[in-house]
């Protein structure tokens, strides 16, 4: 049961508005009856209603001329249909979810796949920066310049928990920001600040003289969670799923535990990547300032249901 962001009357089967991320009963659901932002924009000039994705939505997949009908993009030139019915019509606000199904697969190459082909995990006290397991997925103060592990190394995790608890941030907040931004700009949120992150690990490893390696999404889910705790500071979740409390406190909580940790450590890397955490939840809490105006009221809680995806509570500890 979820709460009506206008009257307050619980709601057993809530709307989610998709373009404001507010939560509204039947009487207030529709844009004009909860005075949704996106209203003012109808003719769309800051992309209020934007699908996310591409910039063809609408538009006729047969019609090919500059400025009449579809726009020619990139996928347009290979042949694939970026139209409502075409390939990219199904990623439209779920790349929070091929995010998710790609930490999957690369977890899999990483420790099932990898080892077939002869890459195996580094030994215990080796650098992972010396050997080629290393020097794929994590990225290292042995090799910062290794630009393709600025990526790889945000879809890669250590252990399955590390994966565990960063799949369920993704699943369960990630929706919620996605709808609010839209799908370009969440995948340009989750890339940066995840790359952020680890390069300001790796920053602080060569300013300390330490080895690090560094990977892991939790750059970019704390950048996610900044985001929340500014759109939507009273958003209900349960800290290790069953203390209940705001998005903002829960966000309070973990910035004060980290900064003690990087500074009771001497920003000497202890297993969790802390100042990663701290770029990160800094990029979202300044995008989260920039766009608060913008996308109006968010959720007061997660739901399960027709408006997208969630949960009774989020998780208490990342990684």
């Amino acid at each position: 049961m979820a709460t009506c962001d206008v009257c307050g009357r619980d709601e057993n089967m809530p709307y989610n508005c998709r373009h404001c991320g507010g939560t509204y009963c039947s009487e207030h659901r529709l844009p004009e009856n909860h005075d949704c932002p996106g209203l003012e924009n109808w003719n769309d000039p800051d992309g209020v209603f934007d699908s996310g994705f591409d910039d063809s939505v609408g538009s006729s997949p047969r019609r090919g001329r500059r400025g009449v009908g579809r726009s020619s993009g990139v996928l347009d030139r290979f042949g694939i249909d970026t139209g409502p019915g075409g390939l990219s019509g199904y990623f439209r606000n779920n790349l929070s979810y091929l995010f998710l199904a790609l930490t999957v697969a690369v977890f899999g190459m990483q420790y099932l796949i990898a080892p077939l082909f002869g890459v195996r995990l580094p030994p215990a006290g080796v650098s992972p920066g010396t050997t080629t397991w290393g020097q794929i997925f994590t990225l290292t103060t042995t090799h910062p310049e290794y630009v393709w592990t600025w990526v790889i190394s945000v879809f890669s995790h250590g252990s399955p928990t590390h994966l565990l608890f960063n799949a369920i941030a993704l699943y369960f907040f990630g929706p919620i920001v996605e709808r609010q931004v839209g799908s370009k700009k969440f995948a340009a949120l989750f890339l940066v600040s995840g790359i952020l992150a680890g390069l300001g690990q790796v920053g602080v490893g060569l300013l300390t003289g330490e080895e690090v390696a560094v990977l892991g999404a939790s750059g970019a889910l704390m950048a996610i969670m900044g985001v929340l705790a500014v759109t939507s500071p009273e958003l209900k979740v349960l800290l290790f799923f069953f203390i209940p409390m705001s998005i903002r406190t829960l966000t309070v909580l973990f910035a004060a535990f980290s900064i003690f940790a990087f500074v009771a450590n001497g920003g000497i890397l202890d297993g969790v990547a802390h100042f990663a955490h701290l770029v990160g939840l800094l990029v979202g809490l300044w995008y989260g300032n920039r766009i608060k105006d913008r996308i109006g009221r968010g959720p007061r809680q997660l739901n399960i249901g027709p408006g997208g995806p969630g949960g009774p509570g989020g998780p208490g500890r990342f990684r």
